[in-house]
Formats: structure tokens, C-alpha cells, sequence
């Protein structure tokens, strides 16, 4: 449906609504109102939202701080935010009655799809974790080769915002988050190459259950129907996928872009060593073969641009070294927000001694993996913290007690952070301190969001929580 669309709809007798007034909400508000200044819309925020959209004097507009069922259900079309999930029992009441929910990218598809819907030198990233890295590594390699590239989406810069850009960027690298991800296919189009890093359980608590958190993920490849799909081979899920409308490409396997060790291979040829690159971690490697995949699957010499991931700027909040003061090493990986990725963390330090902070909002993830895997490889130290905590450190007391690693719990960030710096007291830079944030939790609760969780830790290890946020490269260049 294209945005000029939203005219027909309404002079049908179809009312059209906008749910959430961030980042996202204000970007869809503005793109529907410069094609169809004509057009009423009702919005729903909350109070604290609804002084600036009550402040623009758009007389078409109705500001509305309720979003029951029967207020939704009196629109033909709802452009909701994407923190909103469709599955709340006030927006499947009103999907029943007739309501159509999307959110905004699946205006910007609409509105930039070819004949064939498909978005040309469009590639879109999605997977549980590695989405954020990959899309913006993307970005830097396509620009280190002279391509205009946007970098936009779940990553910082709303596609909205990016709406007929002149001059038009050559490629579009684009994060989609599990609840984005979807919309691509209702908005009617199709990515040129969409890419899938890996699919673990999260955001349960949006999208009801595992099973759905899955499907909705894989929408990007099973409903978008890209040209290209790029997908991880060590993914299980992944691995089990058949596209009949997609060609496939592997990363992660001998045949394509692989990692022996440090060694980056393309089949059997070896290209270069990551060993030094800024790329902490094998997991994040593996981010560098699913972009390499992606710029193959564009048709661009992957091999001969390689080598230009060595300039990539590291994104904040992920494994992200802060500085070392009193010789204790402060690592930012507040981005991390299930077990898995906490253990990811954990791997990149086997060799040094640490004491991770863990825990945040309980959204049901099972801790039971994690805590078997401290049977063989704990750290130092783990503290427990936020919602969360007690369950965890009920899972790891029995593991501690016959492993020997600490373990405290605390209520707060700031109580956990003061743990752990006890627990490394008295170390030296020689001894390969680390004092690692990898809540494998999200922040919701005392926080915002994990940028204002990890701005927080900044600040408690004595760092400028300005100087380590910013997202390098969004926007077109």
C-alpha cells in the first residue's frame, strides 16, 4: 500500500491512525502528512508524548492518550511504533473487528518498491544477534568501495526519515528488527538480499511465544521473498529453511565465506587474517562472512574489499572497551540481552579474569544453559542484579558452591557494579582485569533502553556516557 493510498482509504469512510510517538511515530506522521496534508489522523500516545503533537497546530489531527479496543477498531489502519506488538489483547480485538496494523516500514516499502516490489540495492539485516554490527560493517564496506550506501533502520535513523533522498543512495543497508521484520512483506515488497544471522529466543514478551518469535523473524525470508537470501549454516534453524522463491546463499560453510580460526576463507582460498581487526570475539567474525555473502550476492568483489573491514568503527554498547582504569579493563556490552549473548561475551575474555554484571527485566528466558556452561567455563565473578536476579543466582548458587567462581547479588546497577569492583580489588593491568556489563537481559524498568544502561555504567567507571554513544556512519554517505 502506498502512503498516497491513506487518501483513498480515508475518502472511503476508512479512518487512519498513528500508535506511538517516538522516534518511529514522529517519522511516520511526518512522511503521511507531506503526501496527504488533507488527511485526519488520530494519534494515540501517552501522556508524557502528547504536549509536542498537541503543540504542532494541526487542526487535522486528534490527539488521543487511550488506546482501547474500540478506539482501534474505529480506524481502517493503524501505523503503529514498533515497540507495540499486534498481539496485545486490545490490538487483536481490533484486528478482528477489521483494524490493519503496520508500522512504518512497511510505508517506506510501499512507497519505494519497484514494478516487481522489489527495492533495488536494497539489503536488509535481520537475526537475533549480530544484526546491528553486520548492517553497519555492510555500510562501511560498500563505502570504502565508492557506493553511496544508507545505513537506516532498527540501528538508529527510522527509513521514514530517508524518504526520496536526493541524491538516491546506489544501496540500502538496513536493520530490521523481529518487530519490523514483517512489514516488509505488508507493505508489498521485497528486499533485493535479505540477510538472517541466527535465530535464539527473545522478546517473548511481544510476541507471546517462541514459536512466534521464530515465524515472525523469518517473515524477512518466508513472506518478503527477497532475491537473495543470505543465511548462517550454523544456524539450526536456519539450516532447515527452504526458500522456493528465494535463491539461497551460505555463510559458515566450506564452499563460501567461512572462518578456519582467525583465518578468513572464501571456499578454499585463504583471504586474510582477523586476528587484528576490530572485531572482538568469533561471533562478530561471523558477522564479517555474512556481510561479505551479502555484498557477493549484490555482485561486488567481496575478496578485494575485505581487507577494509580492518577500518570498521565498532558499534557502542556491543563488547564495547571503554578504557582500563586501576587496572581493571571496563567492557560495555549492554546490548546484550539474552544468555546466549552474555556467553558470547564471556568467551571473548576466557583468558582474563572478570566479573560480569548480569540480569535486568524477567521476560521468561531460561538461564539453564548459561548456568550449565559455568560448570566448565565461570568467570571470577558473576553478579546478579534487576528483576531477574534472584532467579538467576537461584540457578548458579548450587554451580558456584562447586566451582568456586562469586557469587553477589544485587538490586541495581549501581549496587552491582560496586560488587564486582570488590571482587577485582587489588588487581593489576598484568592480571587482565575485566569488568564486563553483558546483562543477557533487557533494561525496560529503570531504563529507557540498553543506550541509557549502558550510558549509566559509562558514568559508574568514570567515563563520558556522551563520548561512547554515538552510532558512527547512519544516514547516506
Amino acid at each position: 500500500m502506498r502512503i498516497s493510498a491513506l487518501e483513498a482509504i480515508a475518502a472511503g469512510g476508512g479512518a487512519v491512525a498513528l500508535w506511538g510517538w517516538g522516534r518511529e511515530g514522529r517519522a511516520a506522521y511526518r512522511a503521511i502528512r507531506g503526501r496527504c496534508p488533507r488527511l485526519p489522523l488520530t494519534l494515540f500516545c501517552n501522556e508524557a508524548e502528547a504536549g509536542e503533537p498537541r503543540a504542532l497546530g494541526d487542526a487535522l489531527l486528534s490527539v488521543r492518550t487511550r488506546a482501547d479496543t474500540d478506539a482501534l477498531a474505529a480506524h481502517a489502519l493503524v501505523v503503529k511504533s514498533p515497540g507495540i506488538s499486534p498481539y496485545g489483547a486490545e490490538a487483536l480485538a481490533a484486528a478482528s473487528r477489521g483494524t490493519r496494523f503496520i508500522g512504518g516500514t512497511a510505508l517506506w516499502f510501499a512507497e519505494c518498491a519497484g514494478s516487481d516490489g522489489i527495492v533495488r540495492g536494497s539489503v536488509c539485516v535481520t537475526g537475533t544477534k549480530g544484526k546491528s554490527t553486520t548492517t553497519a560493517l555492510l555500510a562501511h564496506l560498500l563505502r570504502a568501495g565508492g557506493h553511496r550506501t544508507a545505513l537506516a533502520g532498527n540501528i538508529g535513523l527510522p527509513l521514514l526519515e530517508l524518504l526520496e533522498p536526493e541524491p538516491p543512495p546506489e544501496y540500502w543497508a538496513i536493520e530490521l528488527s523481529s518487530y519490523q521484520t514483517g512489514d516488509v512483506a505488508a507493505g508489498g515488497g521485497r528486499p533485493e538480499v535479505a540477510v538472517i544471522t541466527n535465530v535464539y529466543p527473545e522478546h517473548l514478551d511481544w510476541h507471546g511465544s517462541q514459536q512466534r518469535y521464530v515465524e515472525d523473524k523469518l517473515k524477512l525470508v518466508t513472506a518478503a521473498r527477497p532475491r537473495i537470501a543470505v543465511l548462517n549454516a550454523d544456524d539450526p534453524t536456519l539450516a532447515a529453511l527452504q526458500l522456493r522463491d528465494s535463491e539461497v546463499r551460505w555463510y559458515g560453510r566450506p564452499d563460501g565465506w567461512h572462518l578456519r580460526g582467525d583465518r578468513l576463507y572464501r571456499g578454499g582460498d585463504a583471504v586474510l587474517d582477523t586476528g587484528g581487526m576490530p572485531l572482538p570475539g568469533r561471533h562478530n567474525r561471523g558477522n564479517l562472512c555474512a556481510a561479505l555473502t551479502a555484498l557477493e550476492a549484490l555482485g561486488l568483489d567481496a575478496t578485494s574489499l575485505a581487507p577494509f573491514a580492518a577500518g570498521f568503527q565498532p558499534l557502542p554498547h556491543r563488547l564495547q572497551s571503554l578504557g582500563a582504569r586501576d587496572g581493571v579493563e571496563y567492557v560495555n556490552d549492554s546490548i546484550s540481552t539474552t544468555p546466549h549473548a552474555t556467553l558470547a561475551a564471556l568467551g571473548c575474555f576466557a583468558d582474563r579474569r572478570v566479573a560480569v554484571l548480569v540480569g535486568g527485566h524477567d521476560r521468561g528466558l531460561d538461564w539453564s544453559d548459561f548456568a550449565n556452561a559455568m560448570r566448565g567455563h565461570a568467570p571470577a565473578a558473576i553478579v546478579t542484579m534487576g528483576q531477574n536476579g534472584p532467579r538467576i543466582a537461584a540457578l548458579l548458587a548450587p554451580v558456584a558452591a562447586a566451582t568456586g567462581f562469586v557469587l553477589r547479588e544485587a538490586d541495581t546497577l549501581e549496587q552491582a557494579f560496586g560488587l564486582a569492583r570488590q571482587t577485582l580489588a587489588g588487581g593489576t593491568a598484568a592480571d587482565g582485569c575485566v569488568l564486563l556489563l553483558s546483562p543477557g537481559a533487557p533494561s525496560f524498568g529503570p531504563y529507557r533502553d540498553y543506550v541509557a544502561r549502558g550510558r549509566h555504567f559509562a558514568a559508574l567507571a568514570g567515563f563520558d556516557p556522551d563520548g561512547i554513544s554515538a552510532i558512527p556512519g547512519l544516514g547516506i554517505a
